[in-house]
This record gives C-alpha cells, sequence and structure tokens, in this order.
C-alpha cells in the first residue's frame, strides 16, 4: 500500500486525530473567542479599562516584553521566544489568583522605515504600519494572551503627545543637588529673584536681558540644547550618542566612519541623576551582569578636583583618583577639543622648547590645528587603545603644579578624551602606562613619588616601565607646607585633599564616566520637539494645548548625506526643507509672534522610555497616567521599595542603552510627582537566544540551510559540500525559519512546546526543525489520552484513580507548577511529559480529576488545545481564569525511597524505605540485612555512617 493510501486510511479510522490541519481549526477558533469574548482583558482599578472589583482585589503582576520594532521582514522564529515565555508566565499566574497585566505595543519610529522611505519613496508611517499589521499576525497566530485594548504604538501622534509632554517636563525641570531630586525651573527663577538663590556671576537676574536670562537657565535646566561635540556621521548624514558607535569607530547602523564635530544638539542632563542610577540598583531584581555593566557604564570615581593655574586668569582643572603623586606631575595634557586650548596657545614657541615637542611646526597655533584635524578623525576606542606610539604637541603653555611650584608644559594628546573627567590630566609619568610611554616619546621628565616594592631603585629615568602601587609608601612628596613621605596611599590622598581644600586651589570631589545623553537626531521620522525659538534665538516650550506637534509631510525624507569620510561637514534635516511648517506665527501668552521650529527629532529610544506607563491607561487624554491606576500596577509595596514592573523580559544588549535611560525618565517623573515608582522595571529577566545553523560554500557566501543536505556528517548544497557553523537566525545569513512554517506543519501549541522545552530560557541554544516533532508528538498522546480518535469523543470516566496514577499526577502538579512560577519552563514540560507517559503505559480510560487536572497543568503552556479538551470533557467556561492545579502534599512524599548499604565503598545491598525513616532505624535494618550479614562474614564494625534516607556505610574493624 502507497504511503498516502496509508494515510488516507489511518484518517478514515481515526478521523479526530490530532493533526496539524486539525490543531489549525482549534487555534483559529479559540483565538476568535479569546478575541470576542475579552479574555485577557486586565481590570483597572477606575478609569474607562475598570472591571470587576473581584478580579481588582486579586493580587497584581504586571508582566512585560520588550518593544518589538515592526521590521517588514517579520518575525522568524527567535523572536518570540521572549514572547512565548512571558504568555506561559502570565497564563500561569492568572491560575494561581492574580489579576494579570500582559500587553504589547510597537517601538515604531527608527532609521530602517526612513531608509525604506528614501529607497522606495513610500511613507514611512505606511511600511511601519504594514510591518505592524503582518507582526500582528504572526503573534495573534502564537496564542498571546495580550490584552488587545491597551495595545499601543509609538508612532501614535496621541501616544507621542505624551512623549513631548515629557519631555517638556524634563525641560521645564532642574536638578537640585541640595534636595537630591528634579524641581520645576519656575522654583529657581523665584529664588532668583528673590535672591534666596545667588545667580552664578553674582549678577542682579531683574538686569539680565531675556537671552541673558535664558543662557542662565539652560546650565541647569535637565533637556538643554548646547554646542558640545557631537559624535556626526557624514554617511548617514546624522549624530549619534556614543552607544551607537561601535568599537572601531563606525556606526551601528550603516557601519560609516564616525568623526568627533562640535554641533548645537539637545541634551538630557542624565549625569544629574549618577548617583541615584547607582545606588537605587541595590533595590532591583536584575541580573547581576547587567547590574554590573550599569555601574561601570556610570562610572563612579572618588578623587580630587585640582587647579592648575597657567595664566592669573585660567586654570586647568582636573580630576585625579590619585592625589597623593601630585608632586610626580611633570607636564599636563588636555584633550583636543579642550576649550582651554585656543585661550592658552600663545603665538610663538617659548624660549628653548624642544624640537620634538613641537611636531616640526611653525608656531603653536599651527601645531594645535594640524594635531586637531589628526585627532577628529579617530574615534574614542581608537584614541583610547594601548598604541605603541604616542602623539601629541606642545601648546607652548605652561601650567603650575600647585604643591611643587614647578613650571610643567601642557600639551594635548588624543589619548585624553573630554568625554572623561575634565578633559584634562596632570600626568605622573613614573607610575602610570600611558603617561610613561608619552613621556619617553617626547623627552619630559619622570618623579618617583611611590616607592617600588622591588630593586629598580627611584631614579625614574632608568626604569623600563611605570610602577603602579595603592599599597607602597609615598617618597619625594614634600613641600615646606605639606609632606607625604612615609604614608600610605589612603592617609596620603586623604591629608592631599584637605590641603588643597584648605588653600582653595582643590578639594574631595566624585566623578562619573557617564556623560550627558544626547537626544537630537537628523532624521525624519522620529517625535518632533514641542521646542520653537524666537527671533533671538531663545527656546520657548510650547503649551499642552498645541500638544501633539505632528510631523509635517516632507518630500524628501532624507537627511542630507555625505562622503562617509567627508568630516568637514554639518548636518541637514528634513524638517528644515518644510519652510511652512517651520516657520510659525504662535501665541505662547504674550501674543502673536514669529516663530521657527526645531527641525532635529528625537531619537528612537524616546518613545520606550515610558512606555510601560502608557499600557496602564492607554486612552487617557488627559493626563499621562491616572495617579491611581499607576499606583494599583507600579506602586511600592513589600520587596519593591521603588515600584516598577513586576516582570520586564528582553535581551541584555539594552544593558546601558534602554534601561539607563528609561530609569533616568522614571526618576524625573516621580521627583516631579508624577508617578509613585522611581524605576520602571523590578525585576529583570534576559532570554537566551535562539541560533541557527549557518552553512557557507566555498566563497563563505551564507546558502539556503533548508537546501541543504546532510551525508556522512558532511553537508552539501547543490552537490557541493559547504561548511557550517552556529550563528545568528535572520534573512541576510539564509537560515530563517518562520513561526508561520511550524505552525503550518504542527501547530502554534507545537511550536510553544519546543521553544519553551529547548532549555533553559536564560540560555542560548540552537534551532532544529527535525526536533519540533517531539513536541507535536507528546500533544497527539495528550489528546489520545483523553479523546477517543474514532468519535471525537472524551473517553473518561468517574472510576476513582490508583494510587500510582496519584502520586504521578501530584508529583507533576507539585514540580511543573514550581517550575512555571521560576520560569524554569523546560523542566515543567518534563515533568508534564513524564506525567502523560506514565498515563499513556497505564492504559484505559483516565479517570475525570486525572484527565482535568492535566489538561489545567498544560494550559499555560499549550492554551489552544487545553481549551479544547476542557470544552470536550464538558465545561462551557475557559480554562485561563481557572485555578491551577494544588498538588497533594501526601502524594508528593515518595511512598519509598531505595537505600544503597555500602561495605569499603561497595555496594551490597539496596533497601527499600519509608522516606520519614530515621538514623537509628535505617542502621538496625541494613544491619540486619542478609547480604549485609553474609559480606560481613564476622568482622566487627568499627563504624557505620548513616545518611537517611538514602546511604549506609559500613566500615569493618
Amino acid at each position: 500500500m502507497s504511503e498516502t493510501n496509508t494515510a488516507a486510511a489511518a484518517e478514515t479510522a481515526a478521523p479526530h486525530r490530532y493533526t496539524a490541519a486539525m490543531a489549525a481549526d482549534i487555534e483559529a477558533r479559540w483565538q476568535d473567542f479569546w478575541d470576542a469574548d475579552g479574555t485577557y482583558a486586565a481590570p483597572n482599578p477606575t478609569g474607562d479599562l475598570a472591571g470587576d472589583p473581584a478580579v481588582v482585589a486579586r493580587p497584581k503582576k504586571f508582566i512585560m516584553d520588550m518593544f518589538p520594532y515592526p521590521s517588514g521582514s517579520g518575525l522568524h522564529v527567535g523572536h518570540p521566544l521572549g514572547y512565548i515565555a512571558t504568555d506561559v508566565y502570565a497564563r500561569h499566574q492568572r491560575m494561581t489568583g492574580h489579576n494579570v497585566l500582559h500587553t504589547l505595543g510597537f517601538d515604531a519610529f527608527g532609521l530602517p522605515a526612513e531608509q525604506h522611505a528614501v529607497a522606495t519613496g513610500t511613507h514611512p508611517r505606511v511600511s511601519t504600519e504594514a510591518a505592524m499589521d503582518n507582526m500582528k499576525r504572526q503573534l495573534r497566530r502564537l496564542g498571546l494572551g495580550h490584552d488587545k485594548r491597551r495595545s499601543i504604538a509609538t508612532i501614535d501622534p496621541e501616544y507621542y503627545k505624551w512623549t513631548q509632554w515629557i519631555f517638556l517636563q524634563i525641560f521645564n525641570s532642574w536638578y537640585d543637588a541640595d534636595a537630591q531630586k528634579a524641581r520645576p525651573i519656575a522654583e529657581l527663577v523665584a529664588a532668583f529673584e528673590d535672591g534666596s538663590r545667588e545667580v552664578p556671576g553674582g549678577r542682579d537676574w531683574a538686569a539680565l536681558s531675556e537671552a541673558e536670562r535664558a543662557d542662565v537657565l539652560g546650565e541647569y535646566r535637565l533637556a538643554y540644547a548646547s554646542d558640545a561635540p557631537v559624535n556626526w556621521c557624514p554617511g548617514l548624514g546624522t549624530v549619534l550618542a556614543n552607544e551607537e558607535v561601535t568599537a572601531d569607530g563606525r556606526s551601528e547602523r550603516g557601519n560609516f566612519p564616525v568623526f568627533k564635530s562640535k554641533l548645537r544638539q539637545w541634551n538630557m542632563r542624565i549625569t544629574a541623576y549618577a548617583d541615584r542610577l547607582i545606588d537605587d540598583l541595590d533595590a532591583l531584581d536584575w541580573p547581576d551582569a547587567i547590574k554590573l555593566q550599569q555601574r561601570n557604564w556610570i562610572g563612579r570615581s572618588e578623587g580630587a578636583r585640582v587647579d592648575f593655574k597657567v595664566t592669573d586668569t585660567d586654570a586647568i582643572t582636573v580630576f585625579t583618583t590619585r592625589q597623593d603623586t601630585l608632586f610626580g606631575a611633570t607636564y599636563m595634557v588636555l584633550a583636543p577639543e579642550h576649550e582651554l586650548v585656543d585661550t592658552i596657545v600663545p603665538a610663538t614657541w617659548p624660549e628653548g622648547t624642544h624640537d620634538v615637542w613641537t611636531g616640526g611646526h611653525a608656531s603653536p597655533a599651527e601645531a594645535v590645528a594640524k594635531y586637531r584635524a589628526f585627532a577628529a578623525a579617530k574615534s574614542d576606542v581608537e584614541r583610547q587603545a594601548d598604541a605603541k606610539e604616542k602623539t601629541g604637541v606642545f601648546t607652548g603653555a605652561f601650567a603650575t603644579n600647585p604643591v611643587s611650584g614647578e613650571k610643567v608644559p601642557v600639551f594635548i594628546a588624543d589619548y585624553v578624551l573630554m568625554g572623561y573627567g575634565t578633559g584634562a590630566i596632570m600626568a605622573v609619568p613614573a607610575h602610570d602606562t600611558r603617561d610613561f610611554a608619552f613621556a619617553r616619546a617626547f623627552e619630559l621628565p619622570m618623579r618617583c613619588v611611590v616607592q617600588p616594592d622591588d630593586d629598580r631603585g627611584t631614579d625614574a629615568s632608568t626604569w623600563d616601565e611605570a610602577f603602579g602601587s595603592y599599597e607602597a609608601k609615598l617618597v619625594n612628596s614634600a613641600n615646606g607646607e605639606i609632606s607625604l613621605d612615609g604614608l600610605g596611599v589612603v592617609e596620603a590622598k586623604a591629608r592631599m585633599t584637605d590641603w588643597l581644600t584648605e588653600r582653595g586651589i582643590g578639594e574631595g570631589t566624585v566623578n562619573f564616566r557617564l556623560r550627558d545623553w544626547l537626544f537630537s537626531r537628523q532624521r525624519y521620522w522620529g517625535e518632533p520637539f514641542p521646542i520653537v525659538y524666537d527671533e533671538d534665538g531663545i527656546a520657548h516650550s510650547l503649551p499642552e494645548s498645541m500638544l501633539p506637534l505632528e510631523l509635517p509631510e516632507v518630500d524628501d525624507y532624507s537627511p542630507r548625506t555625505f562622503e562617509p569620510d567627508d568630516a568637514d561637514t554639518s548636518p541637514e534635516t528634513p524638517l528644515s526643507r518644510n519652510e511652512d511648517w517651520v516657520n510659525v506665527e504662535l501665541d505662547l501668552g504674550d501674543g502673536v509672534k514669529k516663530y521657527r521650529r526645531e527641525t532635529n527629532t528625537m531619537p528612537n529610544w524616546a518613545g520606550s522610555c515610558w512606555y510601560e506607563l502608557r499600557y496602564l491607561d492607554p486612552h487617557n487624554s488627559d493626563k499621562l497616567v491616572d495617579p491611581a491606576i499607576e499606583q494599583y500596577w507600579m506602586g511600592p509595596r513589600d520587596g519593591m521599595p521603588t515600584g516598577g514592573v513586576d516582570l520586564y523580559v528582553g535581551g541584555a544588549e539594552h544593558a546601558v542603552l534602554h534601561l539607563l535611560y528609561a530609569r533616568f525618565w522614571s526618576k524625573v517623573l516621580f521627583d516631579l510627582g508624577h508617578i509613585s515608582s522611581a524605576e520602571p522595571f523590578h525585576k529583570l529577566y534576559n532570554q537566551g537566544m535562539i541560533q541557527a545553523y549557518v552553512y557557507r560554500d566555498s566563497r563563505g557566501f551564507p546558502v539556503p540551510a533548508a537546501e541543504v543536505e546532510e551525508r556522512d556528517g558532511k553537508f552539501f548544497y547543490a552537490g557541493e559540500p559547504v561548511k557550517r557553523e552556529l550563528g545568528k537566525m535572520g534573512k541576510s545569513l539564509k537560515n530563517a525559519v518562520t513561526p508561520d512554517e511550524i505552525c503550518t506543519e504542527y501547530g502554534a501549541d507545537t511550536l510553544r512546546l519546543y521553544e519553551m522545552a529547548m532549555g533553559p530560557l536564560d540560555v542560548s541554544r540552537p534551532w532544529d526543525t527535525r526536533a519540533v516533532v517531539g513536541q507535536y508528538r507528546l500533544l497527539q498522546r495528550l489528546w489520545r489520552n483523553i479523546v477517543d480518535e474514532a468519535t471525537g469523543e472524551a473517553t473518561v470516566t468517574d472510576a476513582e484513580p490508583d494510587e500510582a496514577t496519584l502520586r504521578a499526577l501530584h508529583k507533576a502538579i507539585d514540580g511543573a507548577g514550581g517550575d512555571l512560577a521560576g520560569l524554569r519552563f523546560n523542566t515543567a514540560i518534563a515533568k508534564i511529559t513524564e506525567l502523560n507517559n506514565h498515563l499513556t503505559k497505564a492504559g484505559g480510560p483516565l479517570a475525570r480529576p486525572v484527565a482535568e487536572q492535566l489538561v489545567l497543568l498544560i494550559a499555560p503552556l499549550a492554551p489552544h488545545i487545553a481549551e479544547e479538551l476542557w470544552r470536550k470533557l464538558g465545561h462551557t467556561d475557559s480554562v485561563v481564569h481557572r485555578a491551577f492545579p494544588v498538588a497533594d502534599p501526601a502524594y508528593v512524599v515518595d511512598e519509598a525511597v531505595t537505600c544503597v548499604v555500602q561495605i569499603k565503598g561497595k555496594v551490597k545491598a539496596r533497601l527499600e524505605v519509608p522516606p520519614t525513616i530515621s538514623d537509628d532505624e535505617l542502621e538496625k535494618l541494613a544491619l540486619a540485612d542478609e547480604g549485609v550479614v553474609a559480606a560481613l562474614d564476622g568482622a566487627g564494625i568499627r563504624k557505620v555512617i548513616v545518611r537517611a534516607p538514602k546511604l549506609v556505610n559500613i566500615v569493618p574493624a
């Protein structure tokens, strides 16, 4: 009989067998039912989404996935790993009595849609919405239990109205270091007006012009515009945040060169929150690795600020963590971009300037200009690399070492960055590796001030390398007012800090690696800034009544791009070309005036900085979020002192981007009284990655993985051998498998089970389509245990289950329940599989209680088949809100365990004993066993070691 005829005969004999076609029908019907019934609607305590008070009274659980970006190519099977995991967890939480909020939106602004628009002329909104529709279809097919009433997209004007509103709250705020919180800028203005706070420079606030006042406030605002060094990418036509530049100084998107340039850009003063961003990590349930990344990125270090006078009016301020080595500072280095460089450079070289210091240039100005151009072409990472050749140039200026009184030359060099400390260093070459190499290259003096612990002596000019230690004693460190000689590093640092502070030439301080967040992009497809400029160039915020400020139509979506290597260029934005939108007449409260709109847009991170709040109250047009609703879902409570989302699942790659930015926005909103949660996400979980095999031909090009054949452990494509390697899954590597393919061949429940069964959720694992069938067969056996394949009716009986079945059932309930609560989905599936196999081997109809609890057990993991079986068992309600089974402790404990009895380390007997047996009882049983008696053969016993209930070790005399 042919395979076709065999399959047809099997279908005739078992017309109600669980197949891919049946799975597709079941899944589509239940997805329609859930939508129509509002099964996953999570009620709020108030507002338009308020619901059953009894449900609101339950413990709440807010579960979130990181925002997906709606890719035009749709999902591959690696994308839903986290979504399925949170869905399983959310379903289990509902079944254990929680009011669960679980929903999903789209982070839809960004460069890919804009680049597509540039290439095709299609409006970014059109392509983005099409991509969202496709992803919604794919996600729905997976049976994800999202509250669809709450779904959002960052590109909706009613959403980004509130993104703009939050920006204005930040713009109109300042950080009060004394109160350690953000306050409205109006309170700062009032303090300047009444004299309770001194205006910088000692001026009278009333005497300042409007432009001067704006400049003063700009030094305080948490969102401010400034001319600052930026990462300029001519190939993209935009500036980039530090985090968007790769280690080799190229753009993350497009791999274009990135240069340092000075441009006027919007920034967020995230540095004001550096201490709180570090300290509050302790209250969060996050992976230690992510906390460490954030701490390192913020980079708090304690040291001292020291002033080195250059002229009567100019001083170079440095931050150092080794103020104890000040006596060893023999030269200084400024970053090429340092603002003092132009001020201190003399017209001619000072008399006696070493030739090696000048770089062969005729004047200091020429040397500095040439070197600045050289340094601007290098990335920060390249500048910090330990290159063998140290480069730099003398500025022609000298500074005074405040402890020795010596005049020390001031250089510029690329290894000093404006983004770290003050952009200036005091160089102590005897005790710093980079300073040592620079001093050797430029024939600069070295002074030993930390006693080496070897025999090299204290003449640093004879050393082969620098000596650095926190354990050694100070030497050569005294003047007429202070001596550090003989002190340890810690004591010397404290004494030097006190001495500097007393003389007003320095002070103890804390420095951070973190820089303010660059918040401008020269793009079209992003949130417009709710800012306009008057004819004097002063920035004004739009009133809330004018929000949202919507994106205008433009003819050309692309920022002006340039040759990738052309650093001598500057941005031209798409919005600047729409003059009718840019130039407006507005009444901002003091009559109609002419204004010019901001033509940059916000970065794609903006919308994801606060989206958890919009999920709570998505249709509120009057407030960011109702305070009672925010307090209910995210407010502080036992074990969550800073509040936040109960579980947030996403990739570890967002450790210092999205997660840091979102924390900053939450803290500002918290300080201003808009929300009760000082942190956005209480518990963070990083899922692993689903990888896939990549097959490459002899040229190294990927070939379609689905068309590769394996023969005798080797791989062939179109008859030619190919190499296999494990990598990411994606369209470009020709190894992507879509969830649609798997759903069609096996059903969504099978896909869900397979992805959860592949291994621990936080570990990456390779995809293997051939292995999917294992979970498909599990579902077929499960179906067959409850449903007659010939009639389609349930086959359960009202007979009492036997004790072995009850033990298998309750052990599975106990184990799987704990695993689901702990996100250990692979082991939960293993326990359910073990139970199902036991029931299959036992044969015969299942007892109704066993069948029902089996269905409820698997419901979080495979919801469609669970709903169908629940209905076949005669129930008319959904399994979604049914209680998860509870294990009976009497059946969880083993009836008997096997105890191993050893003599001289060799097993001589195995005893079946109660799990509660005492050490004394077990010893008596072991010594009375016939096998043990025979093995001892009358020998005496020196010692008996008992580890009840599983081990007895007998040591003969």
